[in-house]
């Protein structure tokens, strides 16, 4: 719905509270890797589409209760930029779908290292589409960062593989779903860009369902509910993090969901990581952080990297 300017809410102000804001982010990097690990399991027998329908369909239980007891509807859904949100969860959709379809084709732990690319392509894209200044030092970080990711994926042939290259297809657009969110954050408050997402992206996944349907057993259902609800309730916490705490202190958090990563996919899959995948996410995240530390010493609102997996 469209309202005038002068009947929206007032910005909310933050208050700081850092243990809370690192708890909040801990714990939705723990909804986040479950959801990984279930969206990798779903991958094995449902079609990307439905699998990414049901997690944006069951996220909306908690983005509503949380709407519901916080602002209300009324307040939360006004909005003046329709077409804004159209354009975020069009492209947040793309990195979601691909995301998942990243964990069917490649281990867990590789996955989820190449998305860690995200911070390093929107460090390079808010030139061009936001008018930012890069400095050498982020520059520097940039390309070694992408040395990183081609330590991961091996440039003797396999850099060309469909897993290394949908999961990077995936990063990238994350990095423009985040630049989508830095410009509408400006006027719109968090709850409602992600409600707007949330619904959007349902809406679009539903019209996708009659050209690639396979019927879930009771457990395939328990497992696409709680896929959909660690998907909504992560980026809540995630987004509660961000408000409660600096970017600085919140944001390096994320990087231990590869840990997880590693753990979930050697325990369910046998998956072990390779030394060159450890090595070359290592340089992806120092890379990453300092990037970070560099738009920090800037006194500029850090750019809130994308959650691992979290879309």
């Amino acid at each position: 719905m469209t309202v005038p300017p002068q009947t929206l809410s007032k910005p909310h102000r933050r208050i700081d509270n850092t243990p809370l804001g690192i708890a909040a982010m801990l714990t939705s990097v723990l909804f986040f890797s479950v959801m990984n690990v279930l969206g990798k399991v779903l991958m094995e027998r449902f079609p990307v589409t439905e699998v990414t329908f049901f997690r944006s369909m069951f996220a909306l239980i908690p983005v509503c209760l949380a709407i519901h007891f916080g602002k209300g509807f009324a307040v939360t859904l006004r909005t003046r930029h329709g077409l804004g949100h159209m354009g975020r969860s069009l492209i947040g959709l793309t990195s979601m779908m691909a995301m998942f379809w990243s964990f069917h084709l490649l281990p867990l732990g590789d996955a989820i290292a190449l998305n860690f690319a995200a911070p390093l392509f929107l460090t390079a894209l808010s030139v061009p589409l936001l008018s930012e200044k890069v400095g050498i030092h982020r520059w520097s970080a940039v390309l070694v960062g992408f040395v990183g990711v081609l330590i991961i994926v091996r440039p003797s042939g396999d850099v060309l593989k469909l897993g290394a290259m949908v999961a990077l297809g995936g990063a990238m657009t994350n990095a423009l779903a985040m630049i989508a969110i830095r410009q509408l954050s400006r006027t719109e408050p968090p709850d409602t860009i992600v409600f707007y997402f949330t619904l959007l992206t349902t809406v679009l996944l539903a019209l996708t369902l009659p050209f690639s349907w396979t019927t879930p057993d009771p457990l395939s259902w328990l497992m696409l509910l709680a896929t959909g609800l660690c998907g909504g309730c992560g980026q809540l916490a995630l987004t509660r993090a961000y408000s409660l705490a600096p970017a600085a202190v919140v944001a390096p958090l994320n990087y231990t969901s590869l840990l997880l990563a590693v753990t979930f996919g050697w325990l369910l899959w046998g998956e072990v990581p390779t030394g060159t995948m450890a090595a070359g996410a290592a340089v992806v995240m120092a890379s990453g952080l300092y990037i970070l530390h560099r738009e920090t010493r800037r006194r500029v609102t850090p750019s809130e990297p994308p959650p691992p997996g979290g879309g």
